[in-house]
């Protein structure tokens, strides 16, 4: 099995773009994915002007308020998903309410990323 990290892409300024129903519609797709155990994590973020953009230039750490990229689609939430096949992962991220009114990508993970103890 392979791991993916289904991102979705919606209008994402304020708590104003989501709507509740929205909500709802995720956590039972997401509900269905843990019990077919397919979920390894996943959340929503908050809107897109809480970003804060980190770069290091010159070892100095310089921070921008914002999202790097201006789109009216912003990263509004992710779910790490392990399946079968890349057929599969598609099959549960057109499931998601976004994949008909915005984008959701699915991209397959390198490797597990681990903290060392």
């Amino acid at each position: 099995a392979v791991q993916y990290a289904v991102l979705i892409y919606q209008k994402w300024d304020d708590e104003a773009d989501l709507e509740p129903e929205m909500l709802e519609r995720y956590g039972k797709i997401f509900a269905e994915a843990t019990e077919a155990g397919v979920t390894r994590g996943g959340a929503a973020l908050q809107p897109v002007m809480a970003t804060t953009t980190v770069r290091v230039k010159d070892d100095e750490v310089l921070l921008t308020d914002g999202p790097f990229l201006e789109s009216k689609e912003q990263l509004s939430g992710f779910q790490i998903i392990e399946c079968d096949s890349l057929d599969e992962a598609i099959e549960w991220a057109a499931r998601l309410p976004r994949a008909s009114a915005a984008a959701v990508e699915v991209r397959p993970l390198l490797a597990p990323m681990q903290a060392s103890s």
